[in-house]
């Protein structure tokens, strides 16, 4: 994977930035002569910068000003599918360091021995998959909010309140959720480019280590897995209501059924 030389030319300290800016991101006809990677697609961008586009929704630009980074951004709007009224974000420093192996002090940069195609797309990966997770869960948080008041409810009362369209509502926020971690995104998987060069598996564990990625899809899953029971708890809660609300109803009828037949029988008598 060639590295141009004009990329990040005369800069020893970057920032990365990564930007989920919807829930899809359509890259097909955006390949180009100049493309770093196919999978994600990463190309150059700006003066010296560069851009990763992954197709679960975010956007990596490491590089970049202020305002090369909206230009980018305004040209892939019609390419987002559910854009995200607010962006979640995350940002990293990549520093050259010919002197240092690859590695990430506490609360220091990411450093770097040289400007690479693959050591970038590393750390994209990372910074993709810990944006993502941060949206993931605030929504799985928000879940866990609007679920508790019916679950109290059933718990103190035997009963769940009005309002069962917003739990099946919430429920369905969460396997969204479910699908994209264990799904589209695959936290847990290693980036294509290690297969390449598994000589950088150190730096990409490190960066792995750093936003906890393996502990906060654990953790996520665990929560996903709470809300299922729950959502199987009250789903099974609605289903028997259900049933005995059509039995009370069936019963009704049945005795309706029966005054009527009886009143009939006597009508008939008190003519004869």
């Amino acid at each position: 994977m060639t590295f141009p030389p004009n990329l990040l030319a005369g800069s020893t300290r970057v920032t990365a930035r990564a930007l989920l800016v919807g829930d899809r991101l359509d890259t097909a006809g955006l390949e180009r002569s100049d493309v770093l990677s196919v999978m994600p697609l990463a190309f150059p961008a700006g003066a010296v910068g560069i851009a990763v586009l992954f197709r679960y929704g975010v956007v990596v630009l490491i590089g970049l000003t202020p305002l090369e980074e909206d230009e980018v951004l305004r040209s892939l709007q019609p390419r987002i599918a559910r854009e995200l009224s607010r962006r979640e974000e995350e940002t990293a420093i990549i520093e050259l360091s010919a002197e240092r192996d690859d590695q990430i002090p506490p609360g220091g940069p990411i450093y770097v021995k040289g400007w690479s195609a693959e050591r970038l797309l590393l750390i994209s990966d990372a910074l993709a998959k810990s944006v993502v997770l941060a949206h993931d869960e605030r929504e799985v948080a928000s879940v866990f909010d609007r679920i508790e008041p019916f679950a109290r409810e059933l718990a103190e009362h035997g009963r769940i309140p009005a309002g069962r369209r917003a739990i099946l509502q919430h429920i369905g926020r969460a396997l969204l959720v479910s699908q994209r971690v264990s799904g589209r995104v695959a936290v847990a998987e290693k980036p294509d480019v290690l297969w390449d060069r598994p000589d950088l598996e150190r730096l990409y564990a490190r960066v792995q280590d750093e936003y906890e990625l393996k502990e906060r899809a654990e953790a996520l899953n665990r929560k996903l897995a709470v809300i299922s029971d729950t959502a199987t708890a009250l789903t099974d809660v609605i289903d028997t209501e259900r049933s005995l609300r059509l039995e009370f109803i069936i019963v009704v009828l049945i005795v309706l059924e029966v005054v009527i037949a009886a009143f009939q029988i006597l009508a008939t008598r008190g003519m004869h």
